[in-house]
């Protein structure tokens, strides 16, 4: 079986979820799902991206959204329904959220369930790429394994 560590910011849609249940075929896949909540440095740089995609409705209510211990709540519930989804899309699937450092989780779970890669499924962050300081751009250079980049869809 296939082991991929998934990474996440919001809940998975049912386009994001085809995607990661058909990377590899017919081979079973068995996740491990790590949601991130959302954190509340990160509010300049998501407007800053809103408004690189054009999305200025988006960053005007950047402040409306759930931050910090706020949004662990939500957080919790788009894991569960992403494990949800991936379990009834025919995967295995556990998770947990990111409440330490989120590299030194990501290396420590693909560690332990010795991953075959790992997946950061996100929205494009311009800045932090541009930079690579993007998660994916910053595991490659720690977990020991594959790491792909894909962004997330919205429903």
């Amino acid at each position: 079986m296939f082991t991929s560590v998934l990474m996440i910011e919001k809940a998975l849609s049912a386009v994001d979820v085809e995607f990661v249940t058909t990377l590899h075929g017919d081979e079973p896949v068995s996740f491990v799902v790590l949601m991130q909540p959302r954190g509340d440095q990160d509010r300049l740089l998501r407007a800053v991206d809103d408004v690189a995609l054009g999305e200025l409705e988006d960053a005007v209510h950047e402040a409306d959204e759930p931050e910090g211990d706020e949004a662990v709540g939500p957080a919790r519930l788009g894991l569960e329904h992403s494990l949800k989804v991936l379990r009834d899309a025919g995967g295995e699937a556990v998770g947990q959220l990111v409440e330490d450092h989120p590299l030194d989780v990501l290396t420590s779970v693909a560690e332990q369930t010795h991953a075959d890669e790992v997946i950061v499924l996100t929205a494009p962050h311009y800045v932090e790429e541009f930079f690579h300081r993007d998660w994916a751009s910053r595991a490659r250079h720690k977990v020991g394994v594959p790491v792909l980049k894909l962004y997330a869809h919205s429903e």
